[in-house]
């Protein structure tokens, strides 16, 4: 019994790395694609696409990195990481900016997070 419990924090605590792994490499890569936009012309439209691909990008790297240690259930694990993480990013910005609400590109960024967590599960549990 002792050793289930065990295993459920490990769980957990892998989970929660890979979220917090994200969660960092989304904060990094955005502060270095706002340094781009500073000093280049960059249009606005890119914005948003830009955005998308971080994010696709750090789920990816986050749930990669904690399925290495994982070994097993790699789409059920980059799932959850990548659901957590866009729902924590939502929550900050619900927080954030009281005129939020779920929309069409909610909807994407949701299933972006999803499916690149599923991948970084599985290239992660696969990774020798």
């Amino acid at each position: 019994m002792e050793n289930i419990q065990m295993n459920e924090n490990n769980f957990i605590t892998n989970i929660l790395k890979g979220v917090g792994i994200s969660l960092i490499t989304t904060l990094v890569l955005l502060i270095i694609f706002s340094i781009i936009l500073t000093y280049t012309n960059i249009q606005e439209t890119a914005i948003n696409p830009v955005i998308m691909i971080i994010t696709a990008i750090s789920i990816l790297i986050g749930s990669s990195i904690v399925n290495i240690k994982i070994k097993k259930n790699g789409l059920v694990n980059g799932a959850i990481i990548g659901a957590i993480y866009i729902i924590s990013i939502y929550l900050i910005s619900s927080i954030l900016n009281w005129k939020f609400s779920l929309n069409l590109q909610s909807i994407i960024m949701i299933v972006i997070a999803i499916i690149f967590g599923v991948l970084g599960g599985i290239i992660g549990v696969n990774k020798k």
